[in-house]
């Protein structure tokens, strides 16, 4: 058994939550550079939290410019070891509404300027993401979402940003299956199971993009709006994940803590002692 820590990532619209013994916020260093911002840490049930702002406090940071990899890093620095990422997402469903939350189970990656790994040249390592959500944090989030329609599963389509889509993106999205679409998740769904982390993203609706006749295009008020109303119902769930997921836990039944047992291909002879070095948090288990 281990101690139980969450780190919660708090996208548009989440910037702390409430309710934390001994809080105070912390500067974390990693290999990768700095997170998004300081971390908030602190207890909630009798749990460790962490909490940090993916686009940090007073929202600085645009998706494409959030450090995904020094975020994961400074998590799994600090002991988590069950990652809950919230944010906003527009949907490409008509019976995902806004206002909404939708437990993502799976990601079409449409994103391109961004470091997708902390491995390469040096230390390669190919992990699964045939499922990348962690079924068990999952299924915490959604019992613990109440006071708010939850649909449990959805394939959210991360594009690169910062511009909303266009008519015809949003059109072949919905063609292609895709149930919300956001610009946060990836690469940060990858960097979490590299990291051998349990992640879960819950994805808040507030709006139809821009594929649905009678609501028009998407625009920031109308974002705001809804994740004005969102915010407290997000907080509510955050608090009562400690009673869920318990003060200490086992190895994870889905293999999370385990994704790099059999991911490394680099020989140990030509392996980089500079990349080692890097990699020290998020693989010391298998390094």
């Amino acid at each position: 058994m281990m101690k139980t820590m969450i780190g919660v990532i708090g996208g548009s619209g989440l910037y702390e939550i409430d309710g934390l013994e001994d809080a105070s916020w912390v500067k974390v260093e990693t290999p990768w550079g700095q997170p998004s911002d300081q971390v908030l840490t602190g207890r909630l049930g009798g749990v460790q939290m962490a909490f940090l702002p993916s686009h940090g406090r007073g929202h600085r940071l645009s998706p494409t410019d959030v450090p995904y990899r020094a975020n994961i890093d400074a998590l799994k620095r600090l002991g988590c070891t069950d990652v809950i990422s919230v944010s906003a997402c527009g949907s490409l469903r008509e019976d995902y509404a806004p206002g909404d939350f939708v437990i993502v189970d799976q990601f079409i990656d449409r994103t391109f300027a961004r470091e997708k790994s902390f491995f390469g040249t040096g230390c390669v390592a190919h992990v699964s993401v045939a499922h990348p959500t962690c079924p068990r944090l999952s299924t915490a989030c959604a019992q613990a979402a109440t006071g708010v329609r939850v649909h449990q599963g959805g394939t959210y389509l991360a594009m690169e940003g910062p511009q909303f889509s266009t008519l015809a993106e949003s059109k072949l999205y919905r063609e292609w299956g895709a149930d919300v679409i956001g610009m946060t998740n990836m690469p940060e769904a990858k960097l979490a199971r590299e990291a051998e982390l349990c992640y879960a993203s819950v994805a808040m609706v507030t709006d139809y993009d821009c594929w649905h006749e009678s609501h028009g295009a998407v625009d920031v008020a109308q974002v705001i709006a809804t994740l004005t109303a969102n915010s407290g119902q997000a907080k509510a769930m955050i608090a009562g994940l400690p009673a869920l997921l318990g003060a200490a836990r086992a190895a994870c039944l889905h293999g999370c803590d385990r994704a790099l047992d059999h991911a490394i291909m680099t020989a140990p002879s030509a392996r980089d002692p500079d990349l080692l070095a890097k990699l020290d948090a998020v693989a010391g288990r298998v390094l």
